[in-house]
């Protein structure tokens, strides 16, 4: 760390507001104030024995550190993410027993976990993988190191699992093939501040192919991490050198530090991956369950605009729904092209409500279709390949974006009474459509349809 940047974060310490401090502040985040904590980050690569340099330090004791079962709760249930009710790199099936049983229209606080920071590559020990960053060991959370140290449902393979804690699956009472869970996502509170954002060989917008050959359209002098320093032949995790940058929270932001200035951007928490069982196909590492593509029944999405206030519809495919949430990020950009997010545990608070056909409580094209909205957009949602792992796996963004915009269409359709020529030339002059990541083997693309037009 540079003098200047040593400064800083001494300055940052010195302020610190503390554990309550910080609390109180968090709930302001969720409203749309800001938090103030604490830190300097840092890029490190990972090394053997999860050995990563350390250019950064986070705040020691500068809350909120919200461990299993402290801090507010305000949900009609609550789930921690106990090794026993987690899946790590997969989700749920049809076929999954439930961890937790709720009425329809009650609520639910979910205590999530991120991978970062546990992961194989990372030395699968978060006290010393944070502890290399500065963070206290009593401000590393339980859970992930529990996980971490005695996760034992699945056997793990770090270079075939996805990489996702998840927690669940919760049965919703009266949900059955055919329905729709509506999801609120009501609040989306950080569990530490803290987090990290991961860029792995072979993975994200500009990785090296299979064949370490350089995507179509850039060079192998372009690829990222680079080409050169992918140690992946080892077959030890530890000496892959993937790429991380851990990221403190100051005053509301993610703050990176490069040379001898900084990069401040703004927490967007939300829940990257929110779910209902889909794959019928048995045991919990089919490679049609794993946590790493998006289906038909939601899980890794990634859409940033799924914060608190916004709802998402998902199709049912088993009796009581199954719903699981996981990879909690604490801000996002569109297409997340380095392969993470800003990966950062969160305490999550839902409201899961049945909807049948014909009552009106949900949008027609969810019946058959992942969509979502907020206060200000209607968001269609378009993906490559719903299917997950099965029959392989198709990334073409073409694909998701026709997806997306014939799911718009049937919803200005059938739900707004718009013609289909009329609709269509709206969402020309008048909707916009982004990419929502590249990353997830299956790519997805979503629309924002302003409710302001309709009003």
């Amino acid at each position: 760390m540079t003098d200047s940047l040593a400064e800083h974060a001494a300055a940052t310490i010195s302020k610190g507001i503390g554990r309550r401090g910080f609390a109180q502040a968090v709930a302001g985040l969720i409203a749309g104030a800001g938090i103030a904590s604490t830190a300097a980050c840092s890029s490190s690569e990972h090394g053997g024995g999860g050995g990563t340099s350390s250019e950064g330090t986070a705040t020691p004791g500068a809350g909120p550190i919200l461990q299993p079962g402290t801090g507010t709760r305000s949900g009609d249930h609550y789930l921690s993410s106990e090794a026993d009710k987690v899946l790590w790199g997969y989700v749920p099936t049809v076929e999954s027993q439930s961890v937790l049983r709720m009425g329809s229209g009650q609520t639910v606080t979910i205590d999530t976990v991120s991978h970062e920071g546990i992961l194989e590559d990372q030395g699968r020990n978060p006290r010393a993988y944070f502890g290399s960053h500065g963070v206290a060991e009593s401000d590393v959370l339980q859970d992930a190191v529990d996980i971490a140290s005695g996760y034992n449902r699945t056997p793990r393979n770090f270079d075939v699992d996805g990489p996702h804690v998840v927690t669940g699956p919760i049965f919703v009472e009266g949900a059955r093939p055919g329905d729709v869970l509506k999801i609120e996502t009501l609040e989306a509170t950080p569990r530490v501040p803290y987090g990290v954002v991961s860029s792995r060989h072979g993975k994200g917008a500009l990785g090296m192919t299979a064949n370490r050959e350089a995507p179509a359209g850039i060079g192998l002098d372009e690829v990222m991490p680079p080409a050169a320093t992918d140690g992946r032949e080892t077959k030890d995790p530890t000496k892959y050198r993937n790429i991380s940058t851990f990221t403190a929270v100051e005053n509301g932001h993610g703050v990176m530090p490069f040379g001898t200035a900084a990069v401040r951007f703004p927490l967007r928490p939300f829940m990257g991956m929110m779910g209902v069982a889909y794959t019928s196909a048995p045991g919990l590492t089919s490679p049609n369950a794993n946590s790493i593509p998006p289906t038909l029944g939601g899980g890794n999405i990634d859409i940033g605009l799924l914060g608190p206030g916004s709802t998402f519809y998902l199709p049912v495919f088993a009796d009581g729904a199954l719903f699981y949430v996981g990879d909690p990020h604490m801000a996002m950009g569109d297409g997340e092209v380095a392969l993470t997010a800003m990966e950062g545990a969160l305490r999550g608070t839902f409201r899961l409500t049945v909807c049948k056909k014909g009552s009106g409580d949900a949008p027609s094209v969810s019946f058959v279709y992942p969509f979502a909205e907020n206060q200000d957009s209607w968001i269609p949602i378009g993906l490559s390949d719903p299917d997950g792992a099965a029959n392989g796996q198709g990334s073409d963004l073409n694909v998701a974006m026709r997806r997306a915009v014939v799911n718009a269409l049937n919803f200005l359709e059938d739900d707004r009474g718009m013609d289909r020529p009329t609709a269509y030339a709206y969402l020309s002059a008048a909707a916009n459509f982004s990419v929502s990541q590249v990353v997830d083997k299956t790519v997805g693309v979503h629309g924002q349809i302003s409710k302001s037009h309709f009003a």
